[in-house]
């Protein structure tokens, strides 16, 4: 896994059944990527216009929360991210000021851990519904879908492909195997089978 002494953000951004990594503690400092996805798909968040993604009110209001992370979890640092129709990629890296393992115990189902990753994804998701469904008068109306897609980043070279492959997702919004029309063409992919083309 990439170690937070060697991590190197970029510059420009502010400081049922469980798909986590059994038994993994995912409090420990790292880098990991997240992808989190609308109920049914629905593209909530705005829409792509010539390869660039333009929010709407509702995409600008995922897009702080995620950006407010930090703010309520001071052991977290942002890295690259985008907000697309449907979902939400990005790098969440977990710091520890003396860059050493924290001993938090590994999260449980039902057992929350403060500061894991699970703990951070269900603040965001848990803020981003609250701003959105009273912005829409619609209260208790999902947004989100139940889980979400994580992956541990390993090494430099993990980090890189990751980063380009969430800077180019714009780009690649018509082959993107949560855009709409593909969905219709060849049906739900499961969220732990998203597209990994960033994989070296």
């Amino acid at each position: 896994m990439i170690r937070p002494e060697s991590y190197s953000r970029p510059a420009g951004l502010p400081n049922r059944r469980s798909l986590r990594l059994k038994g993994y503690d995912y409090s420990r400092p790292g880098a990991y990527f997240v992808t989190i996805v609308t109920q049914n798909r629905a593209c909530l968040f705005g829409e792509v216009v010539d390869g660039a993604m333009r929010l709407n009110e509702i995409g600008k209001i995922v897009r702080q929360c995620w950006l407010d992370i930090p703010a309520h979890f001071a052991h977290t640092e942002l890295d690259e991210f985008v907000v697309m129709p449907n979902h939400v990629h990005g790098i969440i890296v977990i710091i520890d000021g003396r860059g050493t393992a924290c001993r938090a115990p590994t999260e449980q189902f039902g057992r929350p851990v403060t500061g894991s990753i699970p703990t951070v994804i269900r603040s965001f998701k848990s803020a981003v519904t609250t701003h959105i469904t009273q912005q829409r008068g619609t209260p208790g109306a999902p947004v989100w879908q139940r889980n979400y897609y994580e992956h541990i980043i390993r090494n430099e070279g993990e980090l890189h492909g990751i980063r380009e492959y969430i800077t180019n997702n714009p780009l690649q919004w018509a082959m993107d195997r949560e855009h709409p029309d593909n969905i219709r063409a060849h049906g739900r992919a499961p969220l732990q089978k998203k597209d990994d083309s960033w994989r070296t």
